[in-house]
């Protein structure tokens, strides 16, 4: 980075942390609002009281003086300054060159853009949280299950492939690999989120009731992409190869995908269509 950038996004920040404070009163924050204030919005010793920092170093932070920031720190004042996901995403960038971690959630909303894609899209396909939790999808997933049929806490993939759906424990040698490979994938999400209380409940949830889970769990095997192939014997023997995607500005989702892999996977694709389109 020149020296020309690197003023570039000291100035940038400058004015965005300042904006950011502005705009908020002392009682968005749950301060009095006295008369003996001179300027508008928070000043900058409510930020770093609220955010539990110093004056000074906040004071710094704020002129884009080059200090050590935190994640940690930058979480609370983001809060302080109730920054919305996009702003917090463009503090981080600024002041650490990175993204922001991930900020687990147990259920999350899809924008309308998203749920009108799933909408049209003529193959089987979901959005899951980073917890796996589902919290959409179209009417192709129907030639899995029915997603609408099962209450909100029912909806987790992970509990549903390796505990709640007996039919992939048919075929032993499939079921293993199958948990191994969503496993390889969820160490990758759990290790973003730490700690996190929802991630920490459904493990040991996973713990008590699947054997699996507490075989292949302390396994070193990691996956950051989530693509493969699975077969369904219980389903008639179709095959789907899926893959998955993060929607812009949505970092803690993954739409994933189900394409039809061979000929007879496609017919009856087409067929669910017919069907679909007959009703």
């Amino acid at each position: 980075m020149t020296p020309t950038d690197m003023e570039t996004q000291r100035r940038q920040l400058i004015d965005f942390l300042k904006g950011c404070r502005a705009r908020l009163s002392p009682t968005d924050v749950g301060l009095p609002n006295t008369s003996r204030r001179r300027t508008p919005g928070l000043r900058r010793e409510d930020v770093a009281a609220i955010a539990g920092v110093s004056v000074t170093w906040y004071t710094w932070l704020e002129q884009g003086r080059d200090i050590q920031v935190s994640a940690d720190v930058l979480e609370r004042i983001s809060g302080t300054l109730r920054l919305s996901p996009d702003e917090r995403e463009y503090l981080f960038a600024l002041v650490q060159h990175r993204p922001a971690p991930p900020a687990a959630t147990h259920a999350q909303d899809i924008s309308p853009s998203l749920a009108h894609m799933l909408k049209a899209v003529a193959v089987p396909a979901l959005v899951m949280t980073s917890r796996w939790d589902v919290i959409a999808w179209n009417d192709y997933t129907k030639i899995f299950r029915d997603y609408s049929e099962l209450a909100a806490d029912k909806r987790n993939l992970l509990r549903i492939l390796l505990i709640e759906d007996e039919s992939y424990q048919r075929d032993p040698e499939q079921y293993q690999a199958m948990a191994r490979r969503v496993l390889s994938r969820f160490r990758v999400d759990y290790s973003q989120t730490p700690g996190h209380p929802t991630f920490e409940e459904l493990i040991a949830d996973l713990a008590a009731h699947s054997p699996i889970f507490r075989q292949l769990w302390n396994s070193p095997e990691v996956m950051t992409r989530s693509e493969g192939v699975g077969r369904y014997p219980h389903l008639g023997g179709v095959s789907f190869e899926h893959s998955s995607y993060v929607p812009e500005g949505m970092p803690t989702l993954r739409l994933v995908i189900y394409v039809p892999h061979d000929p007879q996977t496609v017919t009856k694709i087409a067929a669910w269509r017919a069907q679909r389109n007959s009703q």
